[in-house]
């Protein structure tokens, strides 16, 4: 039986409720999922942040309209997949700071998707800020294309798990770049589970989500970014940036992203 959240995220994503979700179909749901919910951290900022449970996913991103790091947004599609009959887990992975050159100080604290589709294992993330592949990506190492750039991932043992997600982002990367190791072998069924990694990214010094407010989400030819009080609107490769005033912080927000 399909449950309310099935109906609510379709309608908030503005895919068909009659439509049957197929594996094929994934593709354009990961798409619609991309460009109407976006990646943010503004209950961290606000200080307003709930525990990781259905209840709360459903209040947050489908009834307030907002979105969400990686563990609120994976997790909510995660339990959508599920409800759809897919064969799905929640996965930790670490990412790579290029910046410092370094696996991130935070640990474990990037949640994505693991996906089995006849037979083969499939990663789907659609909590990874600007990044975000857009497509199932297999396990094998074969490259997808998507309208956001090139995905792949390897296997590769690291201190952090199994497996490489590599990126090459369109009009931004000239070279294959690590986004994140992760490890397959340690799924998670409950979405609860990923309390611990909300309370590390709301409360460690190193966290880059506790610092100032970045809020994000894919458009048809790019995207949207608003960090702090600057307004980046990335089309075709090329950024047009402008400064937000904080008595019209809210209004920006509403009007670009909700």
């Amino acid at each position: 039986m399909m449950s309310d959240l099935n109906t609510l995220f379709r309608r908030r994503i503005g895919f068909s409720q009659e439509e049957v979700l197929t594996f094929e179909k994934l593709n354009t749901v990961l798409e619609k999922t991309a460009k109407r919910i976006p990646f943010e951290n503004l209950c961290i900022i606000a200080n307003e942040t709930a525990g990781i449970t259905k209840e709360n996913l459903i209040r947050k991103i489908i009834t307030r309209n907002e979105g969400g790091l990686c563990y609120e947004l994976n997790s909510i599609f995660y339990l959508f997949l599920v409800d759809n009959g897919f064969d799905a887990a929640l996965v930790r992975g670490v990412i790579y700071d290029h910046a410092k050159q370094q696996w991130s100080v935070t640990g474990k604290t990037h949640a994505a998707i693991l996906l089995k589709h006849a037979g083969q294992l499939y990663l789907v993330d659609t909590g990874f800020g600007g990044n975000l592949p857009l497509k199932p990506v297999p396990l094998n190492g074969e490259a997808v294309t998507s309208g956001n750039g090139e995905f792949r991932v390897e296997q590769t043992d690291t201190e952090h798990g199994d497996y490489l997600f590599y990126m090459k982002l369109k009009h931004k990367d000239k070279e294959w770049r690590v986004g994140y190791a992760f490890n397959s072998v340690e799924t998670i069924g409950e979405v609860s589970k990923l309390n611990e990694m909300q309370t590390v990214i709301v409360e460690h010094p190193e966290s880059p989500f506790n610092k100032k407010p970045l809020i994000t989400r894919l458009t048809d030819r790019g995207n949207i970014t608003l960090s702090g009080n600057v307004l980046t609107k990335w089309t075709d490769g090329k950024a047009e940036k402008r400064e937000v005033k904080e008595e019209v912080f809210e209004e920006t927000v509403r009007t670009n992203f909700r």
